[in-house]
């Protein structure tokens, strides 16, 4: 029933005995943006369909169940979104399915126990967003039980969210045997490797504060051969060591942070692509040593990027998380894109490569590289806890 992986044994969904025509909850992770009422993006509903058509193929009666944000990050700001129904899910899996998704408009209840039990083998019902009740975010036992009346079995194929403490991913295992949907067992198998690399191990860090990453840095840090740091973050290191970062976005807590992180193998920019302005209205390319008060690092530079690719081309395995900098402006989009490609072209086979976190897999799309890469998280803040070696709630009893 185990399957082991580095140094992980997985309950593995293809391991489970005698689950054909079982009632099935599946907790997935189909936070997708939604905007005018319309999915912007499927790719984590595409990446659960084969978990889905797994449990369809024993003939399982299969009850999902994810939650659907109502925030948003933009352009470093928390702004409102419509808030969706996980209606719009259901419509869309069941056009990627080709076959009726059924849904309810609540989670636990009698109706929502009736309509689980009516359903037939190879029927899916797909449930409201479960964090629409106080109980999931509280990790409440009350609430998993009442989830647990839907189903004969848990599969957890969510990894994204399985840093959280919530009913749905923790104490639900409680109350129905347990095991890992393919997607989650993928991401785990994949970011072992990384956890047991073959060297040299090339860590490529962006992104904003170091307080979120602080964790991944500290348990990657001796084992990479290099950190290459980028982004935001990189303004941070700099200030630490005493380089003028100008009006640079950069914050106290990340500078002391920074300070205290002695690592020898720690890279970071020789040049930037600055502004005097978010827009680039004006744009140079600076050394670090010129960078004046009133600029603003917005990019690596040109020699960063060849520094950086050499260390890359000497890979063995490759994690990447963050943009390089602010690369939805399009003067200020060419060293996240470049490190995208060298990434890619290191991939699948020279090296294994991973890389995760929304803005980072964005910047992929935009070099048309998200399919030359061995493994695309769906994760963000749970690749960084697992890599960092941070309690996951939502895979204790499922990976030990």
């Amino acid at each position: 029933m185990l399957i082991a992986e580095g140094n992980n044994k997985i309950r593995a969904l293809n391991k489970a005995k005698n689950i054909s025509k079982k009632t099935v909850l599946l907790r997935s992770d189909f936070n997708v943006p939604v905007s005018g009422g319309k999915i912007q993006d499927d790719y984590k509903i595409i990446s659960s369909l084969p978990t889905i058509r797994y449990l369809l193929r024993y003939k399982c009666k299969v009850v999902i169940l994810t939650h659907l944000s109502d925030t948003k990050k933009d352009k470093r700001k928390m702004k409102k979104r419509e808030k969706s129904s996980t209606k719009i899910i259901a419509q869309r899996l069941s056009k990627l399915l080709n076959r009726e998704v059924k849904y309810i408009n609540d989670c636990i209840g009698e109706k929502a126990q009736g309509e689980a039990r009516r359903l037939k083998p190879g029927e899916i019902l797909m449930l409201e967003d479960v964090r629409r009740h106080s109980g999931e975010e509280e990790n409440n036992p009350q609430f998993a039980r009442e989830l647990a009346r839907l189903a004969d079995v848990y599969v957890n194929d969510a990894f994204a969210v399985s840093h959280r403490n919530h009913a749905s991913l923790s104490a639900i295992k409680k109350y129905l045997p347990a095991y890992a949907g393919l997607l989650l067992e993928k991401e785990v198998n994949s970011l072992d490797k990384v956890l047991y690399p073959k060297q040299p191990l090339i860590t490529i860090l962006g992104g904003a504060k170091i307080a979120t990453k602080l964790p991944l840095i500290k348990n990657l840090g001796k084992k990479s051969f290099r950190l290459l740091i980028g982004g935001v973050m990189a303004n941070n290191f700099l200030a630490a060591r005493g380089f003028q970062v100008g009006k640079s976005m950069a914050d106290k807590e990340s500078i002391d942070i920074a300070k205290k992180l002695s690592y020898k193998n720690i890279i970071l920019p020789v040049d930037a692509v600055i502004s005097q302005d978010f827009q680039g209205k004006i744009v140079k390319v600076k050394k670090i040593n010129d960078i004046e008060k009133n600029d603003i690092i917005l990019d690596i530079g040109p020699e960063t990027i060849r520094l950086f690719s050499h260390f890359i081309k000497k890979a063995q395995t490759i994690i990447w998380n963050g943009p390089m900098g602010m690369f939805e402006n399009i003067h200020f989009k060419h060293g996240t894109i470049a490190i995208a490609n060298y990434v890619s072209s290191r991939s699948r086979g020279k090296a294994y490569g991973v890389v995760g976190g929304g803005e980072t897999i964005e910047s992929l799309k935009l070099a048309k590289a998200e399919d030359e890469i061995d493994w695309v998280s769906t994760a963000g803040g749970a690749m960084l806890a697992y890599l960092g070696g941070e309690k996951m709630p939502g895979l204790e009893d499922i990976v030990k």
